[in-house]
C-alpha cells in the first residue's frame, strides 16, 4: 500500500532535516571569537531546538522544483530559520505572549533572562542576512533574496501582522460583522505566518534562477498554504495534545483573541483549511508546467506527488 501524502512528507522531512540542521550548526560555529559564550550558547539552544524547519524545506521544495541545487539552496534554507527562530524567541518573551514553553522546552528567556533573549533574537536576525550573503549566486540574485527576505521580516509583513496581532482584541472587534473580522483577521496572518512561507519558497525560487511564471505559481501555493497552516495551528491550540504541540495550549482563547475556530467554528475552520490545501496543490500545476521545460524536475518516488503537494496535505493532518 503507497504511503498517504502526510507519511510521505515526514519521510522526506526525516530525509533533509540533519541536513538542515548540520548547516545551521555550521553557522553557529563559524562565528568569530568575539561572540560572548553565554550568547553563542542561547544562539544555539534556540536555532537548534526540535522543530519541524518547514520554512527551510520549503526553500529547498522550491528549488528542487525550479529545477536548482540544494546545496547552493542552504544559506537561503538557514536565513530564513534564522529569522523565524528570532521571532519566536521575541513573541514568547512577558512583553508580547508571555509563554514559558517552546517547541518542548522552556522558552529562552526562561533559561537565559529578558534582555539575553532580546539580543538572542537580534543576533539572529542580522546572522541571517549574513548567511545569505555567502550564496553561490550572481550579485543580483544575492541583493534580491536580502530585499525579499527583509521585506517579509518587517513592518508591512511579519513585524506589521505581530504589532497587529497584539492589538486585535475584544474591543478592537466590537461593531464588527463576522465577515470584518473574518477579513482582519486573515490580514493579520498572511502577514504574521504566510509573509515568511511565502518568501521561503521565493528565496528557492530565486536561488534556482527560476521563470517568473514559476515564482508566481510558487507565491500563489504560498499564500494558501500560509493561511491554512494558520487555520490548523489555531485549532490545535483548542484540540491539540500539548506534549506533542509542545507549548502551552489554550492561551488564545484565555485571552480573548479573535481566532480561526473561536469565529468560524472548529468543523467549519477544517473546511476552510480543506479548501485551502486543495487550492494550493491546484497553484502547483502552473509550476509543474513551467518545470517540464526545465527537464524533469518534479520526478518523485511517492507515486508521482512532490514534496510540495506532500507538505500541503500534510497541513491538514499535522498534530504540532
Amino acid at each position: 500500500m503507497a504511503p498517504t501524502a502526510s507519511a510521505a512528507f515526514m519521510e522526506y522531512a526525516e530525509a533533509v532535516r540533519p541536513r538542515i540542521d548540520a548547516s545551521l550548526q555550521a553557522c553557529i560555529t563559524s562565528l568569530g571569537e568575539g561572540c560572548p559564550p553565554r550568547l553563542r550558547k542561547a544562539i544555539e539552544y534556540s536555532l537548534l531546538a526540535p522543530g519541524k524547519r518547514l520554512r527551510p524545506m520549503l526553500v529547498l521544495m522550491a528549488t528542487q522544483a525550479c529545477g536548482g541545487q540544494e546545496k547552493k539552496a542552504m544559506p537561503a534554507t538557514c536565513a530564513v530559520e534564522m529569522v523565524h527562530a528570532y521571532s519566536l524567541i521575541h513573541d514568547d518573551l512577558p512583553a508580547m505572549d508571555d509563554d514559558d514553553l517552546r517547541r518542548g522546552r522552556p522558552t529562552c528567556h526562561k533559561v537565559f533572562g529578558e534582555a539575553l533573549a532580546i539580543l538572542t533574537g537580534d543576533a539572529l536576525l542580522t546572522l541571517a542576512f549574513e548567511s545569505l550573503t555567502t550564496l553561490d549566486a550572481p550579485p543580483g540574485v544575492i541583493v534580491a533574496c536580502c530585499r525579499a527576505l527583509a521585506e517579509a521580516a518587517g513592518a508591512c509583513q511579519l513585524v506589521g501582522g505581530q504589532a497587529d496581532d497584539i492589538e486585535e482584541g475584544g474591543d478592537q472587534a466590537e461593531g464588527l460583522t463576522d465577515q470584518e473580522r473574518l477579513f482582519r483577521l486573515e490580514a493579520i496572518h498572511r502577514r504574521k505566518t504566510g509573509a515568511m512561507i511565502r518568501v521561503s519558497l521565493r528565496l528557492g525560487g530565486l536561488v534556482a534562477r527560476a521563470q517568473e511564471a514559476q515564482l508566481l505559481a510558487l507565491e500563489e501555493y504560498g499564500r494558501r498554504i500560509g493561511l491554512a497552516f494558520q487555520i490548523t495551528d489555531d485549532l490545535l491550540d483548542v484540540r491539540g495534545d500539548e506534549a506533542s504541540v509542545g507549548k502551552r495550549l489554550g492561551k488564545d482563547s484565555d485571552r480573548g483573541k479573535l481566532t480561526f475556530p473561536g469565529l468560524l467554528g472548529v468543523d467549519p475552520s477544517m473546511v476552510r483549511a480543506q479548501e485551502l490545501i486543495d487550492e494550493a496543490c491546484d497553484a502547483l500545476t502552473g509550476l509543474r508546467s513551467a518545470g517540464k521545460r526545465n527537464g524533469p524536475v518534479f520526478a518523485d518516488a511517492k507515486g508521482g506527488t512532490t514534496p510540495l503537494e506532500m507538505l500541503a496535505r500534510y497541513i491538514l493532518e499535522r498534530n504540532r
